[in-house]
């Protein structure tokens, strides 16, 4: 007796960049009829929140050179605060593993940094590191980003060096290493993976320290002052415009330093390196 296997059902999937475009799409529309509806002002036609086409009508008046110039400037104050914050954060993480003692220290420091708010420490930084010349980086900026980063690395790094294979760590113990050449052989490589995703967090945090650190005044050109200045006139699509492409530079830093992880540590990704 013969029975006839009955028919696979064949289920339809959408691939990631068709359903990355369709929610996009409903956003802009939802966005599209929220500021023609709820957030127009039906006595003076006035729109609290512009329609994308009057942003994009913005972007094309302000043209490529305003832009270029606001954010030249703050992704140099966040770059240069990426590199201060990070670094200081994984020398702090390695020193911990040479010297285990400092644990409870690095950990009370990265903590209250974490825990003090941005708000209170930027007038404090002002005064004390003082006001840029015209057009040169903020150091009060820099300092707010290397500050917004510190945490996660730090954090990052810790997890990542003690998750090493002890194994390992006992084959060097044995062959006469101590910790620093653990440290260099087996911890660093294991914690790869782990201190890759913390840069990868670190890269939008900086970018937004340095822009709240523009906020705090005595900045001529950046995204902060741009913003200030668009707030003040009024102009809504200008401001909405400063903050799309804020967060557009923000996740292009973030999907790059990704692309750099899986290159540098394709295990981390179930791929063969």
């Amino acid at each position: 007796m013969t029975t006839e296997a009955a028919p696979r059902s064949r289920s339809f999937r959408l691939p990631p960049w068709a359903i990355g475009t369709i929610g996009g799409l409903a956003l802009i529309a939802v966005w599209w009829i929220a500021a023609l509806t709820v957030f127009t002002n039906p006595a003076n036609d006035y729109r609290s929140v512009p329609t994308p086409a009057e942003v994009i009508g913005g972007y094309l008046d302000s043209g490529w050179g305003y832009y270029w110039n606001n954010f030249s400037v703050t992704l140099v104050e966040a770059g240069i605060g990426f590199v201060w914050g990070n670094a200081l954060a994984l020398v702090l993480s390695a020193l911990v593993l040479v010297v285990p003692r400092l644990e409870g220290v690095v950990s009370q420091l990265a903590i209250i940094t974490y825990c003090v708010p941005i708000v209170a420490i930027g007038p404090l930084a002002l005064i004390i590191i003082g006001p840029p010349d015209y057009g040169q980086p903020s150091g009060t900026a820099v300092f707010l980003a290397a500050l917004s980063c510190f945490f996660t690395t730090v954090v990052g790094a810790l997890l990542g060096l003690k998750a090493a294979d002890k194994a390992s760590l006992d084959v060097v113990h044995v062959y006469g290493g101590n910790r620093l050449t653990q440290l260099r052989k087996v911890r660093v490589i294991a914690a790869l993976p782990n201190i890759l995703s913390a840069l990868q967090i670190a890269v939008p945090a900086a970018f937004l320290g340095a822009v709240l650190g523009e906020f705090f005044g005595k900045v001529e050109v950046g995204i902060g002052p741009a913003m200030i200045a668009a707030q003040q006139s009024l102009n809504a699509p200008r401001v909405w415009g400063l903050a799309l492409a804020s967060g557009a530079v923000a996740l292009a830093g973030f999907g790059l330093v990704g692309l750099v992880s899986r290159a540098v540590a394709p295990w981390s990704r179930g791929r063969a390196s």
